[in-house]
């Protein structure tokens, strides 16, 4: 693909076909040797259903010429089709070079063991899932929600297996309470289990429900955090003005495409508080989208942020956000805009019955 990497003070500077056009750093994944991009490549919501193939193709593409070596997926996303896509666009890309992540739990059929954690739908999912991406291994096999019906012992021997069957080289879990990685920590322990490496949380500096109980008690097991939306689904982009409809063909426009998850940020005081969020952008030389990237990334418990795309020219926007560090004064003018606003109960962390 034409991309090579120097490394300079911590960062991989890319030369892409004898250019120097962007540059990524590499944080370890919580306490492994495994190294991951600081920013992810994520297909939730565009791959197999927003984009055309074509166009995620190019999208892959470009983030991985960027610096971009994580990527993550799941079966459930646009109905397990957005494995498959990201399968061919990473086609002829040497398997070493790139981290894969993918998860299970959320129902990929009509079958009522086509759900859940269960030993059966684990196994089932995992062979799929290595079907559609094309690949022998995945890098980091996640759960991607608390299954209150199967055993836990169940799904971690699951885990287990597919650990010692070499077709997974790192767990981890997706929007858990810290009450339910504590149990699972104690199993893995008491059985000599492989450990939980990663959490996968929402988080941005809109909804930051994991810093109270999560955070801290990843910090001492030695588990990272791979975020997702770090933007709040766009909101932090200041692309949704008070007042105005929203921009043709953008996210909460879009049914299919997570407008029920973003209406929760579209109230005016929200959309008012994140205009205020622009001249400290300016400030620091970011766009808004880079700035709410990068604020995720000040966490140290933060392995890696995860964004989508559904064009080349956002990849080579929110890449920026790598590397940048905001000191103290512009983290409090970032909070002293959004106020009271932001979500912080950590009771909002739920994981849903897959069977209701």
């Amino acid at each position: 693909m034409g991309a090579a990497f120097a490394s300079r003070k911590g960062y991989f500077f890319v030369e892409v076909n004898g250019v120097m056009s962007g540059y990524m750093e590499y944080r370890r994944l919580g306490s492994t040797g495994m190294y991951v991009s600081e920013i992810s490549y994520g297909n939730w919501i565009t791959h197999g259903s927003q984009v055309e193939q074509e166009a995620a193709i190019k999208c892959v593409k470009t983030a991985f010429d960027l610096g971009i070596t994580t990527f993550d997926t799941a079966d459930v996303y646009a109905g397990t089709r957005a494995e498959t896509v990201l399968g061919k666009a990473l086609k002829g890309i040497r398997r070493e070079s790139y981290e894969l992540f993918t998860k299970v739990y959320w129902p990929t059929g009509t079958g009522k063991n086509d759900r859940g954690l269960s030993r059966k739908h684990i196994m089932e999912s995992c062979h799929a899932s290595l079907k559609r991406l094309n690949v022998d291994h995945i890098d980091l096999y996640q759960m991607h929600r608390f299954d209150f019906e199967t055993p836990l012992e169940e799904s971690l021997q699951a885990f287990e297996d597919l650990i010692r069957q070499g077709k997974v080289n790192y767990i981890g879990f997706s929007e858990w309470t810290a009450q339910q990685i504590s149990s699972a920590l104690k199993i893995q322990d008491a059985r000599g289990f492989s450990r939980f490496v990663s959490s996968q949380p929402q988080y941005s500096a809109l909804w930051r429900v994991i810093e109270a109980e999560v955070v801290p008690l990843s910090r001492k097991e030695g588990i990272g955090q791979i975020v997702w939306s770090p933007i709040a689904q766009g909101v932090l982009t200041g692309k949704y003005k008070p007042g105005a409809k929203p921009p043709a063909g953008s996210r909460a426009t879009d049914k299919k495409s997570g407008a029920g998850m973003i209406s929760r940020w579209m109230r005016p005081e929200v959309l008012e508080a994140v205009q205020k969020l622009q001249p400290v952008a300016d400030s620091v030389g970011l766009s808004m989208s880079q700035l709410a990237i990068a604020w995720v990334l000040q966490n140290d418990n933060v392995s890696s942020a995860i964004m989508g795309a559904t064009k080349p020219s956002q990849v080579k926007e929110n890449v920026k956000a790598s590397g940048v560090k905001l000191d103290a004064s512009v983290m409090k003018a970032i909070d002293n805009a959004l106020g009271k606003l932001p979500e912080r109960d950590p009771k909002q962390n739920v994981s849903p019955n897959p069977r209701a």
